[in-house]
């Protein structure tokens, strides 16, 4: 009777841990997808910025003696920036920040770009550069809400990972924890503005 009973609580326990297991797996691949979504979703306004570049560049070039220069290092970032692509269920956190090195270069430069057209009072008055220039500022709202939003899907999912008994069954059921973004280097310092 006693090796009925035992045989039956160890029924029940593994019973226990199949439904438990099954929940966290679900669970993971659900915070999984909510992540990957997230990531689609700023590598969407990312691609929303580097859609906007050549319209603002093609306007740009309407002034013959716009600094070249300035013109090159657009493009060619943007040509850096679109060119990687990256695996979110794969992402490492390496990857992550060479993406958004090459998303920092490719602000750097556009910002730039904005930063000389102020010595031409005719480029600053069109209307097609000011309706792209107030494109581009949205877009970079766009970038940095997508990207919190992805952090905080991360964070979501990096926790039901994490916590136990999640751990457990991540581990078994290969669900590593993912990359967050990170503040780019040197933004904790404040710009010095002078007059």
């Amino acid at each position: 009777m006693s090796s009925n009973l035992s045989r039956l609580i160890w029924g029940l326990v593994l019973l226990l841990l199949f439904f438990v297991g099954c929940s966290k797996y679900n669970g993971f691949v659900s915070k999984s997808q909510d992540v990957n979504g997230a990531w689609a979703n700023v590598q969407s306004a990312y691609q929303r910025r580097a859609d906007l570049i050549p319209n603002l560049v093609n306007t740009v070039k309407g002034y013959a003696d716009f600094e070249q220069s300035t013109i090159v290092a657009v493009t060619e970032a943007r040509a850096k920036a679109t060119s990687m692509t990256i695996d979110p269920s794969k992402a490492t956190a390496q990857q992550l920040t060479d993406f958004q090195n090459n998303q920092s270069v490719l602000g750097q430069a556009i910002g730039r770009l904005l930063a000389v057209s102020e010595r031409y009072p005719d480029l600053k008055a069109n209307q097609n550069f000011l309706e792209l220039q107030s494109q581009l500022e949205g877009t970079e709202n766009r970038i940095k809400t997508e990207r919190d939003k992805y952090n905080a899907a991360v964070k979501d999912y990096n926790i039901s990972v994490q916590q136990f008994p999640g751990v457990i069954f991540a581990k078994t059921f290969g669900f590593p924890a993912r990359p967050m973004f990170e503040s780019d280097k040197g933004s904790e310092k404040a710009p010095k503005v002078e007059f």
